[in-house]
């Protein structure tokens, strides 16, 4: 509670923030005793400011256990694909063992063992399934969560759209309007309706409304069906949504990708590439503007500001051993290909780093001097601009083997490159008040009867701020159970 109190400030709801932390122990108990979801415990995983009152640098975070698919029968092929530039190898998903396993594969026998037995796993998925069956991370959850909800016998309605909310005379939300292939339909509802349609990143008009900045480009990682159908709705209906987050999503900075096939794609750029040794993120007039380390949240919000002056453009710069070693965006790293990205636009080559300067259209000597000036706070491990690697988060995400900063390296060897960033987001922060009991507050802050709402559908209890990972996946698990045990209680 300290932390979030340091974090959200004065927009904290204190009832929101403990219903959150006395229910969140007793979910993840729920979910290991009574469904498929089994968790991991992070040793290390660092709050996002853990300098910060409260802050912590373990104890918080968990993944899910990695998921054998098959175990889904018929229902596999519902499983939503990773995204394909997220995979190796045809669509070989990799989780965080696999980070620190497969770049060592060629160094330490034990690393090419666990290494073997994942890729041979993966060729035979190939040949059997078509595609790969051992899902990891958000992919294992949701696989879980699937195998629970058919083991259960709880039927799943693809292809509905929802349209509205049905009440009775007394103004309880009794049942839904739904639009599908053959046409319009009516569920009803015995308790209750639980919204959670993913809040409204894919909505472009929500998105212009709630982003000042969206208009000069933004993009979203979530799926292109959160489109805020269910908080719309919501308000028709007398619900009522946020209007005091910090920020209206959750930010992170992504590039834009042409696939082979000509469609374009969005790529973001988390944790993988931007607080390794030997990179700087620059303004359309050649100036870095952010700590590169900070959370991707931190990081769009920094590239906001800039917009706001009339910046326009921003990249990310590195040199041949940063992308050899590391990858840029989706240009994986050694053996990984870098002529298609280069053909595609994707990345951009200099041999020199005035010639970079000149192909990206940002003034020569600027990029000169802010290059200079980096490398040789680099010599000496101390950022002195914007302190990168100066935070024991930065330092998590940075290469322990690069001394004595693993966040800075100087960028020196030819050939240069870089890629160009835009805001983005991976779902939104703005939605329907709720109380602690996850009911949805109507006028005079009355809840609405027969109508809950959780995850991203609901406003954010963290009001707009990103204090560490999980902060949307782990109130949306908890506020459904709780959502879940008032509807039971309902008469």
């Amino acid at each position: 509670m300290t932390y979030l109190e340091a974090e959200v400030g004065n927009r904290l709801r204190r009832d929101m923030a403990e219903a959150f932390l006395d229910a969140g122990p007793e979910v993840v108990r729920f979910l290991e005793a009574e469904t498929e979801v089994k968790f991991a415990a992070r040793a290390l995983g660092p709050d996002y400011h853990p300098d910060q009152p409260g802050g912590s640098l373990g104890g918080r975070v968990m993944d899910p256990l990695d998921y054998d698919a098959r175990r889904l029968g018929k229902s596999f092929a519902r499983l939503r694909c990773p995204i394909p530039e997220f995979t190796v190898l045809r669509g070989m998903m990799v989780g965080r063992t696999d980070l620190g396993q497969l770049p060592r594969m060629l160094k330490d026998p034990k690393a090419f063992a666990y290494s073997a037995r994942v890729v041979l796993r993966h060729m035979r998925d190939l040949i059997t399934h078509g595609r790969g069956t051992r899902s990891v991370l958000g992919n294992a959850l949701a696989a879980r969560l699937g195998k629970t909800v058919h083991d259960l016998g709880i039927p799943i309605y693809y292809e509905t759209a929802l349209t509205d909310l049905v009440k009775d005379g007394e103004g309880r939300v009794t049942a839904l309007s739904v639009a599908t292939e053959n046409g319009p339909h009516t569920i009803r509802a015995r308790k209750g309706v639980v919204l959670a349609g993913g809040g409204f990143p894919q909505n472009e008009a929500m998105r212009q409304e709630a982003m000042s900045h969206a208009r000069r480009g933004h993009y979203s990682m979530a799926p292109e069906g959160n489109t805020g159908d269910g908080l719309r709705i919501a308000e028709c209906n007398g619900a009522r949504r946020g209007t005091e987050n910090l920020n209206p999503a959750f930010w992170a900075p992504v590039s834009r990708l042409k696939r082979a096939d000509g469609t374009m794609t969005t790529f973001p750029h988390l944790f993988l590439d931007r607080a390794k040794p030997g990179l700087i993120a620059v303004d359309g007039d050649g100036n870095r503007f952010v700590n590169e380390s900070a959370s991707y949240h931190d990081f769009v919000s920094a590239m906001i500001d800039r917009l706001t002056r009339g910046e326009t453009r921003f990249w990310l710069i590195a040199d041949h051993r940063f992308l050899r070693s590391y990858g840029l965006g989706a240009v994986r790293p050694f053996p990984g290909r870098i002529t298609p990205f280069l053909k595609n636009g994707y990345l951009t080559r200099a041999d020199t780093r005035e010639e970079l300067a000149a192909k990206l259209g940002i003034p020569v000597q600027t990029l000169i001097t802010v290059l200079d000036k980096h490398d040789a706070d680099a010599l000496v491990g101390t950022d002195t601009v914007f302190g990168k690697g100066s935070t024991a988060y930065n330092r998590y995400l940075g290469d322990p083997a690069n001394t004595p900063n693993p966040c800075l390296r100087p960028i020196a060897r030819a050939p240069f490159y870089a890629v160009e960033v835009h805001p983005g987001d991976i779902g939104t922060s703005t939605g329907i008040v709720t109380d602690p009991q996850a009911r949805v507050l109507g006028a005079k802050d009355t809840p609405i009867p027969g109508l809950w709402a959780a995850g991203n559908d609901a406003n954010s209890i963290m009001a707009g701020s990103y204090p560490g990972p999980g902060i949307t996946l782990g109130p949306a698990l908890t506020f459904g159970w709780i959502a879940a045990q008032d509807i039971l209680q309902a008469d």
